[in-house]
């Protein structure tokens, strides 16, 4: 069964084909970081505009890679929520004309269901044989930090999130407040790779008697380090020790990374779960997925980071079953900017 995924909840346009939720025909993605890079952030005009433009050649190379036509599909499927709104539509619309055009069954997914089934896209990684239900599921990326219990397909629970930002905005804020780049992750990981001292840690965010996450304490306290040694605010006649903003990155990302592993251990014993599934764009940090994997008495399943980061294939991959299964045609279908998981 071969399906086609769409998605563009956020700056990237992406098509897929996927056969049997497992195996990648194609995986064509447009890349808008450079664009979004001047301003330091996503601009969601910008980015659902660039979507217009970028759609239908994405569309286009995603079938020719994969040497299929569009009425050879067994199904489309396309994120509808959450996301940026503009960029949402453009993707929703855009697969619906398709399938409407062909009668071909077609379906919402979950943009976060699908960085959980990125994880089957790995050539003889199958979760639900091995570590098996029940996984604790840690999505963390610009837009959320959330731990989900996955007792088995399309079975969640949402057991903690972020209660402000999510780790991958904060590592955006942090690597703004450096003078780094965008996106802050692997930014911050770079120049983090650079330190040679040791800057002194900064404080662990905690949220007591919950398997929540707040990280915007955390990225205060790396706003006030860099205001101590004059990196903040920027100035014209600024003379920055580049080693200086490496200690500070290296102490910042290990205070993510620390919490991060602590709170989904925690919640991995609380639920008595088989293993541990990491998605999600902050999941390609390799701090992040070698402490976990070190510090985990369980088994941990990540994608390569490739699949980590927004992409399509996830898309077809969560889809699967529930074409094969159900088969719907859901012309309805809308927009949910804020849909949740579990």
């Amino acid at each position: 069964m071969k399906i086609l995924g769409i998605e563009t909840s956020c700056d990237e346009t992406a098509a897929a084909v996927i056969e049997d939720g497992t195996v990648i025909h194609s995986n064509v993605i447009a890349s808008q970081v450079e664009m979004h890079a001047r301003y330091g952030g996503i601009v969601p005009e910008i980015a659902s505009r660039q979507h217009m433009t970028a759609m239908i050649p994405v569309v286009q190379t995603a079938l020719s890679e994969a040497s299929i036509n569009l009425e050879d599909l067994d199904g489309i499927a396309v994120t509808h929520g959450p996301g940026l709104a503009g960029s949402l539509l453009v993707g929703v619309n855009a697969a619906k004309g398709l399938a409407v055009s062909h009668n071909l069954p077609f379906i919402g997914i979950n943009h976060l269901e699908g960085h959980i089934y990125a994880a089957w896209l790995e050539d003889g990684v199958d979760p639900e044989s091995d570590p098996g239900f029940p996984i604790m599921c840690l999505i963390t990326s610009g837009g959320h930090t959330d731990l989900i219990v996955m007792r088995g397909h399309g079975d969640y629970q949402l057991v903690g999130r972020t209660r402000d930002d999510a780790a991958g905005e904060a590592f955006d804020k942090a690597a703004r407040v450096l003078g780094l780049g965008f996106p802050g992750g692997p930014e911050i990981q770079r120049a983090a790779e650079s330190a040679i001292g040791t800057e002194p840690r900064l404080p662990r965010p905690n949220v007591k008697n919950s398997l929540d996450f707040s990280f915007s304490g955390l990225k205060t306290a790396a706003l006030r380090r860099a205001e101590e040694k004059g990196m903040y605010p920027p100035r014209e006649d600024q003379n920055i020790d580049s080693q200086e903003v490496s200690e500070i990155a290296a102490a910042f990302q290990e205070a993510i990374v620390d919490t991060l592993v602590k709170r989904t251990l925690e919640a991995a014993q609380r639920y008595d779960v088989n293993g541990i599934l990491m998605g999600g764009g902050v999941a390609a940090n390799s701090q992040l997925r070698e402490w976990m994997s070190d510090q985990s008495s369980t088994p941990v399943v990540v994608p390569r980071p490739g699949l980590c980061t927004d992409n399509a294939a996830m898309i077809g991959a969560a889809a699967f079953l529930r074409i094969k299964d159900n088969p719907d045609r859901i012309w309805d279908l809308d927009v949910i900017p804020n849909l949740r998981l579990g």
